[in-house]
């Protein structure tokens, strides 16, 4: 991340220039992230396979996978679909999907793929015991990955059957697939929650333009506010507190997952996360209202996206979730004028190990430039544009986190005055640059098959924080 050029003024000082500064932090993972994948054996009934993991085609329904009862542990594209579904009763009705393009072969790593035959069973109905996995349905806007405990009967919609929970190590045995998906910012419904907030993206094939002409690099999603926060009650009209800026993003999703021989046994390896490249610029100026207790927070957007990925022959939906915000953090003294740019990556997730269970994973790589405030009396201040962020999978979430770069300052004046008509005035002034990272992962990462580990675990809080420039001056 990188900071933008300021200066820090106190009353009848000279107007003192700040350096630049940089930082990188380190990783903090617990563990290292699942390992690479190994070359595996050509591809055959029962034998493990590296699957490719992409974004799923556009502009066609996404078949389901089915794993057959008694069948040979492949789990296969169907011609079946999830027509409708009953989250309270589990109760699902299964159809034949409209014809739509051929599914995409898998891969072995140590021999070119060929097309797959003919399925005898895909278009064989659904008995109990199958393994489901679907896209967004009626019924399941977060797909479905569920187990038929029972087939009920026909009905003129297709075949109806109750359905328990399931993992996904019940579809992805013991095939291995790794990979990044980046989202796309098209996908992306946008929740403004103050006003003066809008929304821009760009993707290969339809690039949308980003404010006053400016082009985003494909790929990217960005949200500009300008709005105004809590002025301090005693301010003048010419300090009324506002911020202003952007926030731009290109995130992508993570996965991974390395089977473990024999049915039912869990995988040796997985990791799930959320990573991308972030760059902000934003401005606060005024003098902001009193933060009493915890940092006063301004969510002006939310954001959601349900991505499916093909994992091999199963699509996976996850599900992200991101809120923008301002934090404010201040005396109710200080009257300023600072601005921020920041840009850098972040990496945050949970990975798997047979044996060692989950481990967290958040790493962020800093820099900063030149930053310029401008403090007009004594107090301190902390302003951040952060967001809070979460991903999962079939709707449960699995990793949350909440990231802020930040920029804090502090400023001291003193005035005095003697009989004689002489005054002096003194002041010390401080300003850093940091960010924060922190977050957890959740019990429901056990839909990789894993075994359910009791409480949260938290992320570990990530800050780093270094000094822009610091002194005193005085006459």
């Amino acid at each position: 991340m990188r900071m933008l050029a300021r200066r820090l003024l106190l009353p009848g000082i000279t107007t003192l220039a700040l350096t630049a500064t940089g930082c990188s932090s380190a990783p903090h993972t617990g563990a290292a992230d699942a390992a690479a994948p190994a070359t595996l054996a050509p591809a055959g009934d029962g034998t493990p396979q590296q699957l490719d993991v992409a974004a799923a085609p556009e502009g066609t329904p996404t078949p389901a996978a089915v794993a057959r009862a008694g069948g040979k542990g492949r789990t296969e594209q169907s011609s079946l679909k999830v027509a409708s579904y009953d989250a309270a009763s589990g109760r699902a009705v299964i159809a034949k999907a409209p014809p739509g393009p051929a599914p995409k072969p898998t891969k072995s790593t140590s021999t070119p793929s060929t097309p797959a035959s003919p399925s005898p069973t895909a278009d064989k109905p659904v008995a109990v015991g199958d393994v489901i996995a679907s896209a967004p349905a009626p019924g399941a806007p977060n797909g479905l990955l569920a187990k038929v405990t029972e087939v009920v009967g026909k009905t003129d919609r297709g075949t109806e059957v109750k359905t328990a929970s399931t993992t996904l190590a019940s579809v992805l045995n013991d095939d291995k697939a790794e990979g990044k998906v980046p989202v796309d910012p098209s996908s992306v419904t946008v929740e403004p929650l103050m006003k003066g907030v809008t929304f821009s993206w760009a993707k290969t094939g339809g690039v949308k333009f980003g404010p006053a002409g400016a082009k985003l690099p494909l790929g990217n999603l960005r949200l500009d506010v300008n709005a105004a926060v809590d002025t301090a009650p005693d301010a003048p009209a010419s300090a009324g507190a506002s911020v202003s800026g952007f926030v731009q993003l290109a995130p992508q999703v993570e996965f991974s997952y390395d089977g473990a021989p024999g049915a039912g046994s869990g995988p040796r390896g997985a990791f799930l996360g959320m990573s991308g490249d972030w760059s902000s610029q934003w401005k606060l100026q005024g003098r902001a209202a009193a933060s009493t207790g915890a940092p006063k927070r301004i969510p002006f957007a939310k954001l959601h996206s349900a991505p499916v990925i093909q994992v091999g022959p199963v699509p996976v939906v996850v599900n992200l979730d991101l809120t923008c915000y301002v934090q404010v953090e201040a005396d109710g003294r200080v009257t300023l004028d600072v601005q921020q740019d920041v840009k850098g990556d972040f990496k945050v997730g949970g990975s798997y190990a047979l044996g060692k269970g989950w481990t967290p994973v958040s790493r962020s790589d800093v820099k900063s430039t030149p930053v310029t405030a401008t403090v007009t009396a004594a107090g301190k201040v902390k302003g951040a544009l952060g967001a809070e962020a979460s991903v999962g999978l079939y709707g449960a979430v699995g990793v949350s986190a909440d990231f802020a770069p930040y920029l804090r300052g502090e400023a001291d004046a003193k005035a005095s005055a003697s009989s004689d008509g002489k005054t002096s005035l003194s002041g010390a002034w401080a300003l850093y640059g940091g960010f924060d990272l922190s977050g957890q992962l959740h019990l429901q990462l056990s839909l990789f098959g894993t075994p359910l580990f009791e409480r949260k675990i938290p992320l570990g809080a990530l800050n780093r924080e270094w000094a822009l420039a610091s002194g005193h001056a005085g006459r």
